[in-house]
């Protein structure tokens, strides 16, 4: 049944508004019927019920999608916001933001599930729902806007929440860790900016498909190469591309659970998206010049993250777990760039599937390691191994195969989702875009793959580690010596069933994401033709 494009109009907008309406909606006290137990209990139902509803809307609005021409942006709504300067509030959807407007939503709802049982320490739970909502509320509307300066204005927009969330809400350094993720984008988003402006001026439009459709016929190459240079420089901070990343292992380490999820299941995304639906788009010419050096970048995140992954597992490095995943972003993300960078179908649809791929299964670590956290009161790895130590498979068995699962999950076992966005970056660097050096591209290959090895010897370690104990032979010992930590509890078990299944059907059934990103990147890398 066809849905019409009223509908699917109202939908967008809804989505997209609805966590802002919530966000405000939290401050104010809850009406007398409404209370329940208490008001701390209140606002933590209104944060599920708000991120529940926009989920909703969102897999009503993938429901309704003309599937069948995912490059067409559906769902429009353009109309004048500010006419002197040209600013049009411009909303759409197609085959590329789909995926992520739905990653988002779920995710979102998913920590709210989780922090309704388990909230962190902090100040009053209000604020900590309303930033969750104004957090979701920005992410959604970077991935659904069609303006450059409204798109900015989104990105910005999550800075602030996500901010307090970590300084507010945060574990140790958590002011340094905030400080440092709002030091660093901001810097990104001036340059950025500067560099959206360019395009904007000298295309003669901020609308984003127009100056898609234009592919940059109207800029000549110097203005492309500094506004590839200038953009880029922002969006490679949130992405994160090494060596810009410094920021993410402090902000990671500090953030609550709910924070840590988000950040790497969806911020880091906004950094990649952008790339993707601005940059190749609109300045071709800019981003094959400049793309052999983003490759580089890129081969080079993914050892490097690898190996600081090695040496944070390694006994007696006083390694944390959580700054281990939260490094193994680096290497993650650094295949998402290497995809990008090929400026081939098959690189760019690899980075957006290994952009899904990563938001669930670096997600579901992050819950898992919150809960080992809850339970153990420390991340850090030698304590976890240690005699006294975590050993899941005794103590906690279906968490020590959660954890199990995510990382193989993670190290890009073929079945689950981390396969494919990898080795199709892979596949796209061996024959990349004409006129880019092939003998360059296929060292960066075989560094990626490199990476893929390093990447399986840490995750193996931290699996012996941490769900063995540091030894397979003290398992048993352990078992007996020590009680039974609690297993997965009931709220646990439906805030992370939905990753694993997600994680696995996207393994197995590759072709249903792909089947919307390819046409709509076909468009993108060929001007709209």
């Amino acid at each position: 049944m066809t849905v019409s494009h009223t509908v699917l109009q109202i939908l967008l907008l809804a989505i997209v508004g609805l966590p802002l309406v919530g966000a405000v909606a939290a401050l104010l006290p809850a009406p007398p019927g409404l209370k329940g137990r208490s008001p701390d209990q209140a606002v933590l139902r209104h944060g599920v019920t708000v991120t529940g509803a926009v989920l909703a809307l969102t897999v009503a609005l993938a429901a309704g999608f003309d599937h069948d021409r995912p490059a067409r942006m559906q769902a429009t709504t353009d109309v004048g916001w500010i006419p002197a300067l040209g600013i049009r509030f411009h909303l759409g959807v197609d085959g590329v933001s789909l995926p992520l407007l739905v990653l988002t939503s779920l995710l979102t709802f998913l920590c709210a599930l989780y922090s309704y049982h388990r909230v962190p320490d902090g100040p009053s739970p209000k604020g900590f729902v309303a930033l969750l909502l104004l957090l979701e509320a920005g992410t959604l509307a970077s991935f659904a806007v069609l303006d450059l300066v409204l798109f900015f204005l989104a990105f910005e927009t999550v800075l602030v929440p996500m901010y307090f969330l970590i300084a507010r809400w945060g574990g140790e350094g958590r002011e340094r860790g905030a400080w440092r993720f709002v030091l660093y984008t901001l810097l990104g988003s001036v340059v950025m900016l500067l560099g959206l402006l360019l395009v904007g001026i000298k295309g003669g439009t901020f609308d984003m498909v127009a100056l898609a459709t234009d592919n940059g016929s109207g800029l000549s190459h110097s203005t492309q190469v500094i506004a590839v240079l200038a953009i880029g420089a922002g969006l490679a901070v949130k992405a994160p591309m090494f060596p810009l990343h410094s920021w993410l292992p402090d902000a990671h380490t500090a953030a609550p659970t709910a924070g840590s999820v988000l950040l790497a299941g969806v911020l880091l995304k906004m950094g990649t998206y952008g790339l993707v639906r601005i940059v190749l788009p609109m300045a071709p010419d800019g981003a094959h010049t400049l793309a052999p050096y983003l490759a580089a970048f890129a081969a080079v995140g993914i050892v490097y993250g690898s190996l600081v992954c090695l040496a944070l597992a390694r006994r007696g490095s006083g390694g944390d777990l959580k700054r281990l995943i939260a490094y193994s972003s680096v290497g993650h993300m650094g295949f998402v760039l290497l995809g990008v960078s090929t400026l081939t179908p098959t690189g760019v649809n690899a980075a957006l599937f290994a952009n899904i791929a990563h938001g669930l299964i670096t997600g579901l670590l992050f819950f898992l390691v919150g809960g080992i956290k809850d339970r153990y009161g420390t991340t850090d790895l030698d304590r976890l191994s240690g005699p006294t130590g975590a050993a899941l498979y005794g103590r906690a068995p279906r968490l020590g195969g959660l954890l199990a699962f995510g990382a193989v999950a993670s190290l890009g076992l073929p079945g689950l989702a981390g396969f494919w966005g990898e080795m199709l970056a892979m596949f796209a660097s061996f024959r990349p875009a004409d006129g880019l050096s092939r003998p360059a591209y296929l060292t960066f290959m075989a560094l990626a793959g490199l990476g893929t090895l390093l990447t399986a010897g840490y995750l193996l370690v931290v699996v012996r580690r941490v769900c063995m104990g540091g030894n397979g032979e003290q398992h048993t010992a352990i078992k007996e010596a020590i009680p039974a930590l609690a297993d997965v509890r009931p709220y646990e078990f439906a805030a992370w069933t939905p990753l694993v299944v997600l994680t696995v059907l996207a393994g197995l059934w590759p072709a249903a994401l792909l089947g919307l990103t390819d046409p709509a990147v076909q468009q993108l890398l060929g001007g709209g033709k």
